[in-house]
């Protein structure tokens, strides 16, 4: 009877080191080396882009060769993975994204993009309130605001015919709008008469309130639903349950967190998660720049928020900022005025939520401590101001990038070099392909229209270009935006730049290039196994591609 405990003890300790073998994604596993072998390695480093095999010690590269000069170098014992000749690719980068607000519980239903008519969202914002009785806020996402701007009466009129007994925000698909019932507008103290805030608009018609609200005024009410529900173990539990699976499922190592929203302590979540080894992937924080704030105040409290522990995978260290707002809402900034007059402001030409001054402030002061900026910039007066800030008072130590682009003025494209500005651009969503672009016509011009996003152009000037998701605007999926990255002609790039710009262009913006982004030894051992050889398929057949394993600091974390 003893020896059968004995042996059930042993069975289990044996278990339960497996268990935590596969989970352990710190390098502290018993296990010396791993042999990948027989393999089409892409390493993205320019001496030696092909190889066959890696061996792996812990979590670090220690050769990268041929089949044979691994099998000579490989200690004894030593763990072989055959990879059958498939295709292997550093993580990818992803240096645009929500990872936290994708994942958060607030939402808690979504409305249709393509419905056409308004009327027919009553029934299923009924139907959310119904399921969420005790909720303060009903918070939804998905609309499109034209849809709500094409409606037959008043916006605010037919929310309230929903829900009006509680307060109801829906974010647009785009982020860059809400629709909010008049409970909402009365607990936000917003009034016929309240004033449009700094990066934003309170749409009236006749002196009436519609129920919509643009860009940053918007968000400072969507903010402040948020709060009131006090969602943090939702936003952690969302991140571990789902987010992070998704991220390695699609071979997502590193992430740039494009809003964190620090005043109602995302930061800390972000700590927690990194405290309770959770994070399977290296993230940098964008910790966002309120428009709304004082300055002085705001920045004081920017400067005790960095952190740059280089051996962790949690570091804060950039900066989110908008420019500007976004086209269809004719708020991206432009050289020129829109051709529609949406609001009937002063000026037509869009919006700030930082001048360029204020940016050049911002710069000046939280470079020097260590901050990098991820400047938010669709229209050429955007792009413009913020290159200007930039060169006013950016030095050699940063690594600022802006995204989006859609608009770049010809005479901008060489700065981005000359600055060393990173031009960051987001090509997985549908609407930005060339047969797209003068769906934009009535708003820009043709001409204006004609040229939107320019990752050719600019890497023809010499630009370090990364390519991101915008998640969840864009998909995930980087063989989406591969793809569309190579065929987009006459702003297409080639393969071999589009991966660059998903591995070490990111690398570089997230100030880690001399440990992932390329495989070569004495790196960190970041790598997804590819079911295709997208070198080999036609160009067209890109996104088909699926991540077979995802190793993330020398252990396995994704397999299909």
């Amino acid at each position: 009877m003893k020896l059968v405990v004995i042996l059930l003890s042993i069975i289990l300790s044996t278990k339960s080191c497996t268990k935590k073998e596969e989970i352990d994604v710190h390098g502290q596993g018993n296990s010396t080396q791993k042999l990948y072998f027989n393999g089409k390695i892409y390493t993205v480093n320019d001496k030696q882009p092909w190889a066959e095999a890696l061996i792996i010690h812990k979590n670090k590269i220690v050769f990268v060769g041929t089949n044979t000069e691994a099998e000579n170098q490989l200690e004894k014992g030593a763990e072989k993975i055959d990879l059958q000749g498939k295709l292997v690719l550093p993580g990818f980068h992803d240096v645009h994204m929500h990872p936290m607000e994708v994942g958060s519980t607030t939402t808690v239903f979504e409305l249709n993009e393509e419905e056409d008519n308004a009327e027919n969202y009553i029934t299923a914002i009924k139907k959310a309130a119904r399921e969420n009785p005790n909720l303060e806020w009903i918070i939804g996402f998905g609309h499109s605001i034209g849809t709500l701007l094409e409606a037959k009466r008043n916006p605010l009129d037919i929310i309230d015919e929903a829900v009006s007994d509680r307060p109801v925000i829906i974010m647009e698909q785009t982020s860059h709008s809400m629709w909010i019932n008049s409970k909402g507008l009365e607990l936000a103290g917003i009034t016929k008469d309240s004033k449009n805030p700094q990066g934003g608009i309170i749409m009236k018609e006749k002196g009436e309130l519609l129920g919509i609200l643009i860009d940053n005024a918007g968000d400072v009410v969507f903010q402040q639903a948020v709060a009131a529900l006090n969602d943090a173990n939702g936003e952690y539990d969302g991140m571990v349950n789902y987010v992070l699976p998704e991220l390695a499922k699609h071979g997502i190592t590193s992430v740039s967190d494009a809003r964190t929203y620090w005043k109602r302590a995302q930061h800390k979540t972000w700590k927690n998660l990194a405290a309770d080894n959770k994070l399977t992937a290296r993230f940098n924080l964008g910790l966002w720049a309120y428009p709304t704030a004082n300055d002085a105040a705001q920045i004081s409290s920017l400067k005790t928020l960095f952190s740059n522990n280089e051996n962790s995978f949690l570091r804060i260290n950039q900066i989110k900022l908008y420019s500007d707002g976004i086209t269809h809402n004719t708020t991206a900034a432009l050289h020129s005025n829109y051709k529609e007059d949406y609001f009937g402001l002063a000026t037509n030409n869009g919006l700030n939520y930082f001048s360029q001054d204020r940016i050049a402030k911002y710069i000046q002061e939280l470079e020097a401590v260590g901050f990098d900026f991820h400047i938010h910039a669709i229209g050429n007066r955007g792009v413009s101001e913020a290159l200007n800030a930039i060169e006013q008072s950016g030095t050699v130590k940063g690594r600022h990038r802006l995204t989006h682009v859609e608009m770049v003025d010809i005479a901008d494209l060489n700065r981005f070099k000359k600055l060393n500005v990173t031009a960051d651009a987001q090509v997985a969503g549908a609407f930005t392909q060339p047969h797209h672009w003068h769906e934009n016509d009535y708003l820009l011009g043709s001409a204006l229209a004609n040229n939107l996003v320019p990752i050719k152009s600019l890497k023809d000037a010499g630009a370090r270009v990364t390519l991101s998701s915008d998640w969840n605007v864009s998909s995930l999926n980087p063989f989406i935006g591969i793809q569309n990255a190579v065929t987009r002609a006459p702003q297409n790039i080639s393969l071999a730049d589009a991966i660059k710009s998903y591995t070490i262009n990111g690398a570089y913006v997230m100030r880690q290039e001399n440990k992932v982004g390329s495989l070569e030894v004495g790196k960190l051992a970041d790598f997804v196994v590819v079911d295709k050889n997208i070198f080999d398929i036609p160009i067209n057949q890109i996104k088909t591609a699926k991540i077979v394993k995802t190793i993330f600091n020398g252990k396995e974390i994704y397999k299909k």
